[in-house]
């Protein structure tokens, strides 16, 4: 079945940077649209940012455009977020996912951006 483990979450202040993966298995990664969802405090699931197979095109909520990055690694069935510039309202729990709605998705690692 599909499992998706995240990790790299944490504490960070506003303007740093963090680092989040996910481990895919259970489904052909190299061949899959992958996704990261997030959910802040009291709000629903947001969609954040897709990747294609091959890496070819990318896409982002317009409130993360220009700070974060997707990529991946289909040699490890890893898929990553780079996240720059962070800000309070980016505090909340990501999670990758194989669909752009996060019904399949991982347990999410938490992010918390704060001085």
């Amino acid at each position: 079945q599909v499992q998706l483990v995240e990790s790299g979450g944490g504490l960070v202040q506003p303007g740093g940077s963090l680092r989040l993966s996910c481990t895919a298995s259970g489904f052909p990664f190299s061949s899959s649209w992958m996704y990261w969802v997030r959910q802040a405090p009291g709000k629903g699931l947001e969609w954040v940012s897709t990747i294609t197979p091959s890496s070819d095109s990318t896409y982002y909520t317009k409130s993360v455009k220009g700070r974060f990055t997707i990529s991946r690694d289909n040699a490890k069935n890893t898929l990553y977020l780079q996240m720059n510039s962070l800000k309070s309202e980016d505090t909340a729990v990501y999670y990758c996912a194989k669909d752009r709605n996060g019904s399949r998705r991982g347990q999410g690692t938490q992010v918390t951006v704060s001085s």
